[in-house]
């Protein structure tokens, strides 16, 4: 059969729909020009500049030095499934069973994943948060399902409103994904406006799923974990994981607790792309969670002023800036310049050599916004703030 060449030839579709569909990640955008300069200061990455705490380190070391190298269940570990049982319990008063109730996972980011494909059909629709985390919507749009976005912003505090959510319901509707604390603006959700949630999630019997990597990282305010309030636990999938609070990111340990027939869907999933978590990630985080306390409440106080240095500052520079109450973001208006966030990122990192992320990367509402990350040290951070200073003086209109 002679070949078909020239304009008759039909180009091969080699790529999916689904993933035609989704776009780059802005904030890899900024890390990918980063690496190609010296002396930036970078604002953009999201992770804790402490090492590991050396106990965590240790356990893990010594697991090794045992050989115990192998698979663990998929589910994980038996005794961390208990220990996160345990700190659940004893933090929120939130009970799992660790045998059939809760699920390791290779960090937050495959929980949320594993999530979506176990819960979604096609065509679908899961209400989130705009701005949200860069991968909630490419997660829902890879499981075959339609992210609509629930508008927020500062002048409600980067909170998401019950009445917003629904008015936004229809007969796709599957499921709300709520983060709180929240990247990137660092709001955090009262108890009484997740309770409103809940009585939404209810009655229009919708699934929640509740980010929670950052809910040990609040100041001066309470974390309401979702799974607690009242008669919501059965609608709900509760995400938490290690990277944050116990400088692990690198180590890639999360997990799922949910109702025993959602973790037995996501369990299929992760069984047959995972398998299991890191053994020795797993090792680690039982230490972490047994022993880790004392470091998690030095790091909060430590990011605490860092937090209280860098509002201060962009408020001082002329950029206003809500008080993030969660997490370890700013997200300080640039409006003053009258740039887009990319161009404001752009010439930023170009002319004074600090890196912050497009508020744009995480949702329209976020545009005319960035995210600076204040989890690095104090030197850093105020010198960023005088060179930002220097650029905003110069640019502003």
């Amino acid at each position: 059969m002679a070949k078909q060449t020239g304009k008759g030839r039909q180009k091969r579709k080699l790529i999916s729909t689904k993933v035609n569909r989704l776009s780059p990640s802005g904030i890899r955008k900024f890390f990918d020009l980063l690496a190609s300069m010296d002396g930036v200061i970078s604002l953009g990455v999201g992770e804790p500049d402490y090492a590991t705490p050396w106990h965590i380190i240790e356990a893990a070391i010594k697991s090794l030095e045992r050989g115990y190298t192998m698979y663990t269940s998929n589910s994980g570990i038996v005794e961390l499934r208990q220990e996160t049982a345990k700190f659940l319990e004893e933090k929120y008063a939130v009970k799992y069973d660790p045998v059939g109730e809760i699920l390791m996972t290779v960090g937050v980011s495959e929980a949320l994943d594993l999530a979506m494909r176990a819960i979604l059909n096609p065509g679908d629709e899961v209400l989130m948060s705009d701005p949200h985390y860069v991968a909630y919507d490419s997660c829902v749009i890879m499981a075959g399902g339609e992210p609509v976005m629930v508008p927020t912003s500062e002048k409600d505090n980067f909170e998401i409103n019950a009445d917003d959510i629904e008015s936004r319901i229809t007969p796709k509707t599957k499921a709300i994904l709520i983060g709180y604390p929240a990247n990137p603006t660092g709001a955090v959700m009262g108890r009484d406006k997740l309770l409103a949630i809940a009585d939404v999630a209810r009655r229009h019997k919708l699934i929640v799923i509740s980010d929670e990597i950052y809910a040990r990282l609040v100041y001066g305010v309470e974390h309401t974990c979702f799974a607690s309030l009242p008669d919501i636990q059965d609608n709900t999938i509760l995400l938490g994981g290690f990277s944050k609070a116990y400088a692990m990111t690198g180590w890639r340990i999360g997990y799922a607790a949910a109702p025993r027939d959602i973790i037995a869907a996501m369990t299929k999933i992760h069984q047959y792309t995972i398998m299991s978590a890191p053994t020795m990630a797993q090792v680690a985080a039982i230490e972490a969670l047994k022993s880790g306390e004392s470091s998690v409440q030095e790091m909060v106080e430590d990011y605490n002023r860092r937090r209280l240095v860098i509002v201060k500052g962009f408020r001082d520079i002329g950029l206003s800036c809500f008080e993030p109450k969660g997490a370890f973001y700013a997200f300080p208006s640039i409006a003053v310049t009258g740039m887009t966030s990319e161009e404001f990122s752009e010439k930023l990192l170009v002319e004074e050599k600090i890196a912050a992320v497009p508020g744009s990367a995480f949702g329209g509402c976020g545009e005319g916004y960035v995210r600076c990350c204040y989890a690095t040290s104090l030197a850093d951070i105020e010198e960023a703030l005088n060179r930002m200073a220097r650029f905003v003086k110069k640019h502003r209109k």
